[in-house]
């Protein structure tokens, strides 16, 4: 079964072929960051407009990397939230106008679902279950337990900031440029330990997260001036991880995990990766870099497991906009 995905739930514009949920025939990813950098985040009525320029050529894009066109495409899947509204829109009508105009099968995916199965295109064995899914990204921080294809429970989330978008303002107070991951990342590696010690809020008795202490405590370290950005970098980000793993395994012992399954942009973080994989007690799957962050191919390989259960999404049914695991 080869499925035509679309995905456009923020800044990304992007289109896959997707065959038998775990082959990328192609992914194509129109990235709008340049376009955003200079506003510090990203603005949601130019990411909107910047979709409808793009959506089309990306479809085309992504059909021809795949070596096909429409009438080789067995259904059609949309990210059908959460996200920003105009950005799911474009994404999301143009998957149901192809399905309606072609008379394929359609079907709406949860973007975070999605960054779940982004584990499915990684070459070898299927994820094994129970699998305890650590999804982190711009706008989530979510700890899932997850019993088989669609059984989830939510065990933990972010109180406040999710990981991603701390990453992105303690960038900001750094003085570094849009998005703050990657570039925190790249300046940490020339810091290291030193005096600094940043908080870790560990919420005991929860496997909940809270970034925006650690973000005000970055805030006040800047002003004060004392430490060079590389080690307030570094020390920023060994707070997140050692949150981030250090809950994910205490959790996935309790719980008898078979796999870790990680997922979402803050993903592609190397010492959370390495952490993770040091801690956990079980096997932890990552996907490729990019596969981490927003891209269809995630979107295609939900989409083919729901499929072949015989789901569908009637068209009438609307985008939601807000982080609903009772919608996966």
């Amino acid at each position: 079964m080869k499925v035509l995905a679309i995905e456009s739930s923020c800044d990304e514009t992007a289109a896959a072929v997707v065959e038998d949920g775990r082959l990328a025939l192609s992914s194509i990813v129109s990235s709008q960051i340049d376009l955003h950098a200079k506003y510090g985040g990203v603005v949601p009525e130019v990411a909107s407009r910047q979709h409808l320029l793009k959506i089309v050529p990306v479809i085309r894009e992504a059909l021809e990397a795949a070596n096909c066109t429409l009438d080789d495409i067995d259904a059609v899947a949309g990210t059908r939230g959460p996200g920003l509204a105009g950005s799911l829109l474009v994404g999301y009508n143009a998957a149901r106008a192809i399905a309606f105009g072609r008379g394929l099968p359609f079907i709406g995916i949860n973007h975070l679902e999605g960054h779940i199965y982004a584990n499915w295109l990684v070459e070898g064995p299927e994820p094994e279950f129970p699998a305890l899914c650590l999804v982190v990204s711009g706008g989530h921080t979510d700890l899932v337990f997850m019993r088989g294809h669609g059984q989830y429970e939510r065990i933990g989330g972010t109180r406040d900031d999710a990981a991603g978008e701390a990453f992105d303002k303690a960038g900001r107070l750094l003085g570094l440029p849009f998005p703050g991951g990657p570039h925190i990342a790249k300046a940490a590696l020339e810091g290291g330990p030193s005096s600094l010690e940043l908080p870790r809020a560990w919420l005991h008795g929860t496997f909940d997260f809270s970034f925006s202490g650690l973000k005000t405590a970055v805030l006040h370290t800047v002003r004060e001036g004392r430490y060079p950005v590389p080690e307030v970098a570094w020390e920023f980000q060994e707070a997140v991880v050692d949150v981030l793993a250090g809950k994910t395994s205490r959790l996935a012992r309790e719980l008898g995990a078979r796999n870790v399954l990680v997922a979402g942009g803050v993903a592609a973080n190397a010492r959370l990766r390495e952490e993770l994989q040091r801690r956990c007690p079980v096997p932890v799957r990552i996907p490729p870099p990019k596969f981490c962050t927003d891209n269809a191919a995630m979107i295609g390989a939900v989409a083919g497991y729901r499929l072949q259960l015989g789901e569908r999404t009637p068209h009438d049914v609307d985008i939601f906009t807000t982080n609903d695991w009772a919608a996966v």
